[in-house]
């Protein structure tokens, strides 16, 4: 079960964004789903859901690799634009940080989600430029 979860791959297109880590998409069956963006932990700051809507306007065409189906209902996954990993950009700006308890889910990517952590931790983007990053999290 879980190679087959591995290669899921969903066209959809972008219908809006919730918050800094879910976005909401009509995948090709004309189905409207959640997505929680995989491997990446955002904070409950207006500045990452403005990048994230910033990189996902409405009806841009994205590809989620799904990692996992929450009992919610919602999907998990790494959103594409262009062959670039929207879930990397956000950690490459400083708008998240990696989630290491969910980071084998993306294991094509672990090690430059890591390294983009370190640069932008490295740089103080975003959320790094403070001092000691003491910020809430969306739950899980």
């Amino acid at each position: 079960m879980m190679e087959l979860l591995e290669l899921m791959l969903v066209l959809a297109t972008v219908v809006g964004v919730t918050d800094g880590n879910t976005i909401l998409v009509k995948d090709n069956t004309g189905q409207t789903i959640p997505v929680k963006l995989a491997c990446i932990n955002v904070p409950k700051a207006l500045a990452s859901t403005q990048k994230l809507k910033q990189l996902l306007p409405p009806k841009t065409p994205v590809v989620i690799r799904s990692t996992e189906q929450l009992e919610s209902g919602r999907t998990v996954g790494e959103v594409f634009v262009d062959n670039r990993s929207v879930n990397l950009l956000l950690v490459e700006s400083g708008n998240a940080v990696v989630d290491r308890e969910s980071l084998q889910n993306c294991y094509e990517s672990k090690t430059q989600f890591l390294i983009a952590e370190a640069n932008a931790k490295n740089k103080h983007l975003g959320l790094w430029q403070q001092s000691k990053v003491q910020l809430k999290f969306h739950a899980k």
